[in-house]
């Protein structure tokens, strides 16, 4: 083979090389395809009071590796990873912060709630941080279990102090390996979630 058709061949055959590896991102991991996004709460306590101040929902910050859109997992307990081919819709914490503002709203006992981003001048601020939101290999049982916990803030904007303080956690075993099945755990732990902020959220002030 001559010279310029060797190197010909070679430049051809690296474009298909490159050309199969177009959907693997810089990490070396293969990009998303399935998008999952999980539901509000909209069953709550029938003693719940109504109240009539304006509450905003902060996006709460994460710790380590939540601050993502892809869905985190635990195969050790001091070892972060993520499923391959899966992501939430947006940002977990971006998540939450919709999902509890519409868990409020669904509760019809508070006369105004919103995100950070709206001049509501709010009576009450909900302040977060996302601490476990994972699904945890380590355990004796085949399927993973589910942990969700979140650290909430009421802030008293009139006297610009601290109100209440409340961890939040639950954990949920998933029913299956299937990623179908640990979405449901992920809806059904951080709903347990929703609903305990809610309820604590509208029995504070």
């Amino acid at each position: 083979m001559k010279p310029g058709n060797f190197k010909s061949t070679l430049v051809a055959t690296l474009l298909l090389m490159l050309a199969g590896c177009s959907t693997i991102s810089i990490s070396g991991e293969k990009g998303p395809t399935n998008l999952y996004n999980l539901t509000p709460k909209s069953t709550f306590a029938h003693d719940l009071p109504h109240v009539d101040w304006k509450l905003v929902i902060a996006e709460p910050i994460a710790a380590g590796g939540l601050d993502s859109k892809r869905i985190a997992l635990r195969p050790k307990p001091t070892e972060l990873k993520y499923f391959a081919d899966a992501s939430w819709t947006e940002r977990a914490p971006q998540m939450i912060q919709t999902l509890l503002i519409e868990s409020f709203i669904n509760s019809d006992h508070i006369a105004v709630v919103g995100r950070d981003a709206v001049n509501l001048r709010p009576d009450y601020i909900l302040n977060g941080e996302l601490r476990e939101f994972q699904a945890e290999y380590f355990h004796d049982a085949d399927e993973p279990i589910i942990r969700v916990r979140l650290d909430v803030m009421l802030i008293d904007q009139s006297r610009k102090e601290i109100g209440a303080s409340k961890s939040f956690e639950a954990a949920i075993t998933s029913t299956g390996t299937d990623m179908a099945s640990i979405i449901v755990a992920f809806d059904m732990a951080l709903g347990k979630i929703l609903r305990r902020i809610v309820e604590w959220t509208l029995t504070r002030p």
